[in-house]
């Protein structure tokens, strides 16, 4: 190895040592900031060692002496073009839309890798074409490929450009059967038949993008946080097998965190929604019995009640229960939340949030609402821990959550059968403010509003919490 390859070497070390620090930093919202400049800090070594790397010629151990310019023209525009929509879409996104956002993410990462281990096939000479690349490089382009439609797929239901409830495909566990078989045979083919790796490699693509559509078309929108997450390590596994293709350690590291950490949540996730991740994997997630039992729903009538009579009974409660969803969220009401919260307890009264691993449209979504209006961390109390306290609790605020309450969890043949949900329907009275009376994600009605202890109070989640904080402090005066 030459000088400059050592160096090399050990600069994407250096940066994988900070993926690695960053990534235990965002183990916590305390320290979640600093994790994030750790990482973007290993990512700007790893970006700027390979951009040297493009000019360093190894068989004359010299800078510049072989550059392609139109490569060189070709980086340069991509990298200021992606720096341009990247930095415009964060800025402009709203915390909303975050789960959008990294479904499109997920899109251009996966696509990203599999052209990358397309182009590594196509453009490698039969004289250098070997066993490993071609494992490597068609796994890439395999789970890019499934990466980039299932992403674009479950972009457009979060957007509501496609239909957010389970899509029913005439025989749908044939197809996705038969793209598996072909797939992994188009596989095994381009790597026993290399001289043909150009025409394999493309058909390995096109059915694993059909797989994509398969995979995330049937899938119900109250089932979109785990596919987000199972999406999201795919694409770090098609970049560390681009990176094996490439030999890139930075690649192969960074790809590996992503696909090792992707999957541990999605793991978590299946569990904390009660749902088998097998299943996921076959495309049966969110299946048609789900769709066909959406349309049910409990009879009776809502209760209707007004900002001041909560904050009377806020005013005298002993303990109170926040239970923030994604109407919270799309509100931008976690401030006001924050500031009742504050009022309630200087009157002495013990107040704790409820978090449903779950709530919102993406995990973390509540805890990451929650930290921005600086909530003590110590109050916000996961669903395991939670549950058993809503039966000592007078009041339970519910602020635009729907699915994570609905005791029709409990019941089986609904879109949120056996899914773990917060017990908000064994306190001693629930609130619920909701912006209308239409239904959560899952696409059916939640039997709490109908129960005799829950009044509703409709409108926006930001106004309603406001006159509430108005009427408390009339109370004080």
């Amino acid at each position: 190895m030459t000088v400059f390859q050592i160096v090399e070497w050990f600069l994407y070390l250096l940066a994988a040592v900070l993926f690695v620090r960053g990534l235990h930093d965002m183990n916590s919202p305390k320290t979640a900031v600093k994790g994030n400049h750790v990482s973007i800090a290993g990512m700007v070594i790893a970006v700027i060692t390979a951009f040297i790397a493009f000019f360093y010629d190894s068989q004359t151990d010299t800078f510049g002496s072989n550059v392609n310019v139109a490569g060189l023209v070709v980086v340069l525009v991509c990298i200021a073009v992606g720096a341009v929509v990247g930095v415009a879409l964060a800025t402009k996104t709203k915390s909303t839309d975050f789960p959008q956002l990294v479904s499109l993410f997920n899109t251009v990462g996966g696509g990203a890798a599999a052209l990358v281990a397309l182009n590594d096939i196509m453009n490698t000479s039969d004289n250098d074409v070997n066993l490993v690349l071609l494992i490597t490089a068609g796994l890439g382009i395999i789970i890019g490929s499934v990466t980039f439609s299932g992403s674009l797929v479950a972009a457009g239901k979060l957007q509501r450009i496609l239909s957010g409830k389970p899509a029913h495909i005439p025989g749908k566990a044939f197809w996705t059967i038969l793209v598996i078989v072909a797939t992994i045979a188009s596989f095994v083919m381009l790597c026993v038949q290399p001289a043909q790796r150009s025409v394999w490699a493309l058909v390995a693509l096109a059915l694993a993008f059909i797989y994509g559509l398969l995979f995330v078309f049937p899938i119900g929108g109250a089932d979109m946080p785990v596919v987000i997450s199972v999406l999201n390590a795919c694409t770090g596994t098609a970049v560390a097998m681009s990176g094996l293709a490439l030999d890139n350690v930075a690649l192969i590291i960074a790809g590996a965190l992503v696909g090792a950490s992707g999957m541990t949540l999605s793991v978590l996730m299946a569990k904390a929604m009660n749902r088998p991740l097998g299943t996921v994997l076959l495309g049966g997630f969110g299946g048609d019995n789900a769709a066909t039992a959406a349309g049910d729903g409990p009879q009776g009538t809502m209760k209707e009640t007004s900002a001041d009579d909560v904050a009377m009974q806020l005013a005298y409660a002993q303990k109170v229960i926040f239970v923030p969803g994604f109407g919270l969220a799309q509100a931008q009401a976690q401030r006001d939340l924050a500031d009742l919260g504050a009022m309630l307890e200087k009157k002495g009264i013990e107040v704790q949030y409820a978090i449903h691993p779950v709530a919102g449209r993406m995990p973390g979504h509540m805890n990451v609402l929650l930290a921005e209006a600086n909530v003590p961390y110590e109050e916000l109390v996961d669903r395991d821990d939670i549950n058993p306290q809503f039966p000592q609790a007078n009041v339970a605020l519910v602020v635009g959550a729907n699915d994570v309450t609905n005791p029709a969890a409990r019941k089986p043949g609904t879109p949120v059968s056996g899914m773990p949900i917060l017990d908000v329907d064994k306190a001693q009275h629930v609130v619920v403010i909701k912006r209308g009376r239409g239904t959560g994600y899952a696409g059916i009605q939640n039997e709490l509003y109908f129960q005799d202890n829950t009044q509703m109070l409709f409108g926006d989640a930001k106004k309603e919490l406001e006159e509430i904080i108005a009427a408390l402090k009339e109370l004080d005066a």
